[in-house]
């Protein structure tokens, strides 16, 4: 993409006196923008900061879903329409963007994101594309061999799903090349983790060891534990490992921002964040080192501290928000953690963890009502999103409208993934957001029909039920746990399949969103989610100047070609905060 700066205006007036000496009627000319010479002492426009022009343009608005240039002033949109409409907020110091054919669309906006483990991921051992456990343990092998003595060696990424061997990771496999340096390896999902010997002495786990409510300990026939850890059981293994602070962890949560910049997201809705950390990343903001903007979700140990100040906290001009505290109901799918209402099909004697008491949960409910607090939620399995719905329903009949902070309190049901039919009502009646990840269902279609059985299926994913039944939707992609790609979460929402096209029985191939929803489902709607719909979202005159732009345009191109589109350009707030080089 090449970037033109107001020379356009020369090769304009060329072209139309060459159509006036030719003796033909004057073909019409490209409504190219052109500079003007506003003079604002006679009342004239300001000259705009930049003008985008040259592609389609998709505004997310249905009033009027494409235009043809943009300008921006001041960090705000200021003209979205014609291209001859541009022309008045041209002047000699206007940045003209020439899309060159490429795609813009309102900022992309991940909803649902872990920043700092985006950052983490490009610093440790990343075990995303690993296909086996025999591959994993050369991995292990390779990291233990680069390790100081009694270092321990961690990693996150891997998921068995896939894998020939069929089974979890173990203590066993680990043993084999680190019988010294404790090992902590994350399973994707992140709600479950597999050590070896070494960790589970470090850790103080044994066989007699019990696991705590929501946690559970896997054991082998012989009594031992096979190094297989799930969501609160994880504590121990967890605390091994040392956690980046200070400068280091500034450094790594600005590394993660800048990788979601480049891969097109204007903003991230940050999940489970330390009340510690939001002085930092507002100051990152701050020293212009966060080219995103970020929604906190911070963790319930911080529910007094945002509530004794002002609700929400904003700083950097609302570049850093932070209004919502993150609670958990269940585990995950994957390990067998989500809450089921029924046993696990390819486990009877388990159907999963819920990690949220009822009375603690309800009472948190009711005060952040009171106070203003956005509650976004973890609930995966049916039974988890069921207990979530009816605790918001408790809390909202204990506070009547008149006593709450806001007309609106806009909750959200993190993930959504596995709702009774029963429940899909519910969304709308009790003004609760689902709040979804695209990626999550086209990996999950590998496994999940194991888990569930095929009659669970319906309601299983169900974006486009919810959305009929009159639900908010927000999406987002629940990095590092998936990619944290806009282009595979675009992908996955329109084509409800894996990256290779597969889908399979019974997946429900009606609950694919149309491109236009799925469009909305990453840009107003996350806006909405996050109470700026006013302000983002959209490409809407007075606007905040929020663009992504692809190399092609995925609401028309065929499905897999989503997949192959490059981000080209990232604009948060009128500023290029990310260009592709060439």
């Amino acid at each position: 993409m090449t970037n033109r700066i107001s020379a356009i205006a020369a090769a304009f007036g060329a072209l139309a006196l060459a159509a006036c000496g030719s003796g033909e009627p004057a073909a019409e000319a490209p409504a190219t923008p052109r500079p003007a010479e506003p003079a604002p002492d006679d009342g004239g426009i300001p000259a705009a900061d930049m003008v985008f022009f040259g592609g389609p343009i998709y505004t997310a608005d249905d009033a009027r879903p494409t235009v043809e240039a943009v300008a921006v002033q001041d960090g705000r949109i200021v003209f979205a329409g014609p291209r001859a409409g541009a022309n008045i907020w041209v002047g000699q110091a206007t940045r003209l963007v020439d899309l060159e054919g490429a795609a813009m669309y309102p900022g992309f906006t991940d909803s649902h994101i872990h920043v700092l483990g985006v950052g983490q991921r490009e610093r440790l051992l990343n075990l995303d594309d690993v296909r086996s456990v025999a591959e994993l343990v050369e991995r292990v092998s390779g990291a233990v061999d680069a390790a100081q003595p009694g270092d321990v060696v961690f990693g996150r990424g891997w998921i068995e799903t896939h894998w020939p061997e069929g089974r979890f990771p173990t203590r066993d496999d680990l043993d084999a090349v680190s019988p010294d340096n404790p090992v902590v390896l994350v399973r994707a999902d992140g709600h479950a983790l597999v050590v070896n010997s070494a960790a589970l002495e470090a850790a103080g786990i044994d066989r007699d060891s019990q696991a705590p409510e929501g946690g559970e300990i896997l054991f082998d026939e012989a009594g031992e534990p096979t190094g297989m850890l799930i969501d609160t059981a994880m504590g121990p293994a967890h605390a091994l490992v040392a956690q980046p602070s200070g400068a280091e962890r500034a450094d790594t949560y600005a590394e993660g921002a800048d990788r979601l910049a480049s891969l097109g997201w204007t903003g991230a809705h940050d999940m489970s964040v330390p009340w510690s950390d939001v002085a930092m990343i507002e100051d990152l903001a701050a020293a212009d080192r966060l080219p995103i903007r970020v929604y906190i979700s911070i963790n319930p140990g911080g529910y007094a501290d945002l509530a004794a100040g002002e609700v929400p906290r904003t700083a950097d001009d609302g570049r850093v928000i932070t209004r919502a505290v993150k609670l958990y109901m269940d585990g995950a799918l994957g390990s067998r953690g989500a809450a089921l209402l029924e046993p696990y099909s390819d486990r009877p004697d388990t159907s999963g963890l819920r990690i949220a008491e009822a009375d603690e949960t309800t009472g948190m409910m009711t005060q952040a009502l009171r106070d203003g607090i956005q509650m976004n939620v973890h609930a995966i399995g049916d039974r988890g999103n069921r207990s979530l719905l009816d605790w918001v329903g408790e809390a909202l009949d204990q506070v009547p409208a008149e006593g709450r902070a806001l007309a609106e309190h806009r909750w959200r049901d993190e993930h959504s993934q596995i709702v009774h039919p029963d429940d899909i009502p519910r969304f709308a009646e009790l003004g609760v957001i689902a709040s979804m990840q695209p990626s999550h269902a086209i990996g999950d279609l590998h496994f999940a029909p194991d888990r569930l059985g095929d009659a669970r299926l319906e309601g299983a994913y169900a974006w486009q039920s919810l959305l009929d039944a009159g639900a908010h939707l927000t999406g987002g992609s629940d990095a590092p746990v998936e990619q944290g790609d806009p282009r595979i979460e675009y992908y996955a929402a329109t084509a409800r399949a894996d990256l290779s096209g597969f889908q399979g029985e019974n997946w429900h191939a009606e609950e694919a969103l149309s491109r236009s929803d799925a469009l909305k489902l990453f840009t107003l709607w996350p806006a909405y989610a996050s109470f700026r719909e006013n302000e983002l979202g959209s490409i809407e005159t007075g606007k905040r100047a929020d663009f992504t732009v692809f190399s092609a345009d995925i609401m028309t191109i065929p499905e897999a070609e989503i997949l192959e589109v490059e981000p080209m350009m990232t604009v948060v707030e009128g500023e290029i905060v990310w260009e592709r080089p060439e």
